[in-house]
Parts: C-alpha cells; structure tokens; sequence
C-alpha cells in the first residue's frame, strides 16, 4: 500500500504565512496600544493644565467648581482627539486618495494648518451653544448649565469615537447640536430648543451632500468633456486648467475670508467677493504661464493631465486644514470655555471669552487626534469609497468651498463633512453613469454591425433594442457598502447624540 506523500514545502509556505499574519495583527494591535497610551498621556498632560490653568494672575487658587472646570478640560481634550480623528480627514482625504499627497505628509500639513487655524483665528469668543439651539435663559443655576454642557461635549466626543472606530466620517458640528439638544431638554425641559434652528439643520442633512455632490460631479464633467474628450487633450488643458485654478483661487479666497477669518474679521458682504474676484484675474494671470510651460514636457494622455492639478490640490488641502481649524475648534472649547467662564462667575452668558489654555487644548488636540487616529479615516474618504485621480480630487476640495460660500449666503447651516463626503459620492457617480452610457453606446453599435453583417434589411426596432441595452449594467464604481454605513452613522448623529447627552446629564446630576 502506497502511502499519500507530504509536501513539505507547502505546509512549510502555509506555516510561514500564518505566521506573517499573526506577526503583523500583533504589530497593528501593539501599535493601537501605543496610540491610545499617548491619547491618555494627552489628556494626563491637559488635566495638570486645567489644574494650572484654572489660577488667576496672583496665583489664588479659585477652588468654587474647580473639580468641574478639570473634568471639562479633559472631556474638551478628548473631543478636540475625536474632532482630528474623524473630521479633519474631509480635508486631505482626496489629496491622499489621488497620490497628490503621500499620507505622512498631509498628517504634517494638515496639523500645521488646522493649529494656525484654530489659534490664529479661531477668535477670542465664541458661542456658547451652537447656532442658538437652545434658550440658556432657561437654564435655572450655573450648575446646571455645567452639568448641560459637560453631558454634550462628552455625547458627542464618544459618538465621535464610535463613528471613527466603524469608519464612518460624520459631522462634528451635528454631533456637539444633538448632545447641546439632548442635555438642554433633560434640564429645562422641550420648550428650551430653537426648533426653526434645528428645523434648518435637519434640512442641512439632505443639503449639504446633495448640493456638494452635484457641484462636483458638474466640475468633473466638465474636465471630462472639455479635456479628456478632446483629441489634443494638452491643448485643451493649457486653455482650461488655468480657468479652473484661478476659479480654485478666487473661491478659496472668498471661503478664506467668509469662514477662515470670520472670528476675527466681519467685512461688509460685498468685500469677500470682490477679493475672490480680484483673486480670480491674480492666479489666472500667473497660473497660466506655468500651465503653459510644463505642459510642454506632458504627454497626450490623461496621467499626464492630471498632473497640472497637483499643486491647487495640496493648497486647497492645506487652506481647507485652516478654515476648518479656525471653525470646529469651537466645538470642542466652546462648551469648555462657557464651563470656565460659568464656574468662574456663577453666572451663565450666551457669549464667552476663550482662555488661552483652553484654545491651546482644543488646537492641540485636533492635531494630535488627526496624527495619531485620522490614517483610518483618510484612507476612507481618500481611497475606499471611490477611485480618486488628482482632476476628481480638485473637483471634490472645490465643491467644498462653494457649497460652503453658497449656503452662508443663504443663511443654511450646513456640515463641511457631508459636503466632502458628497462630493466624493457624486463623482462617483457620475463615473458610474459615464460608464453604463458607454458600454450601451458600445452594445449598440456592435448590434448595428450585426444587423448590417446579418444582411436584415428590414427596420430595426430600435426602442425595443434600447430597452434591452437599458439593462446593461456599468461597473460598481461607489463602494455601496461605505455608501449605507455613512448615510446610516449621518442620520443618527443627532438623536443618538442627544439621548446620550441626557443620559449622562442625569448620571451628572445624581453624582456631583
């Protein structure tokens, strides 16, 4: 009887495989180890700040609610970490994703920016409650109004933190409005909340992805077909790229000043858009001297193309990295400072000044969160959801900027995240459409040639050939599985937000 034989090297080469896995899901674990070990030591470092913080100029240690005012500031630090972590990956996501920007190098651009953001113009006051949400007239004591808004800056930190953990990039501003909501009802009961306001927020929901989406896919379709259609596809980007760039300039520099500045500058409305014009005529006439040039050494072919959209894509990265620095930083020390401002004062204000240590918190820990947990997210948005080149990228950080400028004209409330997000859907998209309508237009001229080959003479039913090509099928060129969990995570940020933050208001309240 013959025995089987054993093929040693086989198993030997499956041994060593499984080996490499477990080595390598041993090294990922220990590397999340090591990150969530200096997330802590961050917050260790921002408990002896508040501890430091919390002495006036003479050193006289103000002890009324102090147990407070340190427990917000780490409650804020672990926001700000939550805020890099998920947020901040909208902005340099696209740029990552279409290789425009290596991933080390958009964590360092998008740290630096987002800190000279939120401490160069993140302004000395804020609001307390976000967009007016709730009547802080109502809120009965200063300690309930502490109670409130440490509830819902620890609501939205841990929902943050879940969304991050399952992939999913939501909105951090709607996340800080359903905690605010949620908390401001638990203390003062339903009549607290703006419901016009968050009637105006709930509508962002639909507005913000949609309006971002079509912007883009609208770009991108016009790259497409006044471009990459073209048979001298070089001559056409010397004639278009420096068009779409100065737009680029002159947007961005509208959003710079309408968002990036607003805390510290408020021009009459008319200004922005004459700088963004005067900005439009500034990069079209020095942009397009560079087009020119190095589209010489470029080939006919779309890579080639592409490439002249490197440079507006990592300065729109970067200049997207600051107005967002500028404006989410008061989502993690808004609430913070009006609990310092509140137990300073014993008194509840609608506006607060930020101390510095508290600005220094939040600023710190966008970039710190973005270093050490925003990969996840970036790769996400930049990769997972739809194949990015560095022309759809471009269209993706525009429809940014314009959505953004359009809504604060019309006074809509809407979320930076979602805009990106749908951005990044839409020219999805559109690709997918492109593509069916090109694999039908394809079917039915190889059908005309069998007609034709067939010698059928008689007429060809062409709308009963039509509705058999209607079912062609393109690629599936949006990740569906990404497209539901995001939709899901956005539709239940506010509420989920808001009965956490009312729960923790009444654990709050029965325990200090």
């Amino acid at each position: 009887m013959k025995l089987p034989t054993i093929n040693k090297k086989a198993t030997l080469d499956k041994d060593l495989k499984k080996f490499v896995r477990i080595e390598q899901a041993t090294l990922e674990v220990g590397q999340q180890i090591v990150k969530a070990g200096i997330g802590l030591l961050f917050l260790v470092v921002i408990w002896v700040i508040a501890t430091i913080g919390y002495y006036d100029v003479a050193f006289f240690p103000v002890t009324k609610n102090a147990a407070f005012v340190v427990a917000a500031g780490i409650i804020g630090g672990y926001m700000a970490l939550n805020i890099g972590a998920n947020d901040v990956a909208n902005n340099v996501g696209p740029a990552v994703g279409s290789k425009a920007l290596t991933l080390a190098g958009a964590l360092v651009i998008a740290a630096i920016f987002e800190t000279a953001g939120a401490l160069l113009a993140g302004g000395d006051v804020v609001s307390t409650i976000k967009k007016d949400i709730i009547d802080i007239a109502q809120m009965p004591d200063a300690k309930t109004f502490i109670h409130a808004m440490m509830a819902a800056l620890l609501a939205a930190a841990l929902w943050l933190n879940l969304a991050t953990y399952v992939g999913a990039p939501v909105s951090t501003t709607h996340s800080i409005v359903g905690g605010v909501i949620g908390a401001g009802i638990a203390a003062t009961g339903l009549g607290a909340v703006n419901w016009i306001t968050m009637s105006k927020i709930i509508a962002s929901w639909v507005i913000s992805p949609v309006l971002g989406g079509l912007i883009a896919a609208a770009f991108l379709a016009f790259i497409k077909f006044f471009i990459y259609y073209q048979d001298d596809m070089i001559r056409a980007a010397k004639r278009w790229v420096p068009v779409l760039v100065a737009i680029m300039g002159g947007v961005f520099s509208i959003y710079l000043v309408m968002k990036g500045l607003k805390k510290i500058w408020s021009p009459e409305p008319w200004i922005p858009f004459a700088i963004g014009a005067g900005a439009f005529i500034f990069f079209y006439a020095v942009v397009r001297p560079i087009v020119n040039k190095t589209a010489e050494r470029l080939e006919n072919r779309r890579k080639d193309v592409s490439i002249l959209f490197t440079i507006p894509l990592i300065c729109s990265a970067a200049l997207l990295s600051f107005a967002h620095g500028a404006n989410d930083v008061a989502n993690a020390v808004g609430p913070l400072a009006a609990i310092v401002s509140a137990a300073s004062s014993g008194a509840v204000d609608a506006k607060v000044g930020i101390p510095l240590w508290v600005m220094i918190v939040g600023a710190v820990g966008i970039s710190a969160g973005l270093v050490l947990f925003g990969p996840k997210l970036i790769r996400t948005v930049g990769e997972q959801i739809t194949r990015l080149d560095r022309a759809r990228a471009f269209t993706v950080a525009l429809s940014a900027a314009i959505t953004v400028i359009v809504a604060s004209a019309l006074g809509l409330p809407v979320s930076s995240t979602h805009i990106a997000i749908g951005g990044v859907f839409g020219i999805g998209f559109l690709r997918e459409y492109l593509d069916r309508k090109k694999r039908r237009e394809k079917a039915e001229a190889r059908r005309a040639a069998e007609a034709i080959a067939n010698g059928e003479t008689g007429a060809v039913d062409w709308g009963k050939q039509r509705r058999k090509l209607y079912k062609i099928r393109g690629r599936k060129l949006v990740r569906r599985k990404h497209l539901i969990t995001i939709i899901a995570a956005w539709l239940v940020t506010v509420p989920l937000s808001a009965i956490l933050a009312a729960i923790l208001f009444a654990i709050f309240r029965l325990f200090t």
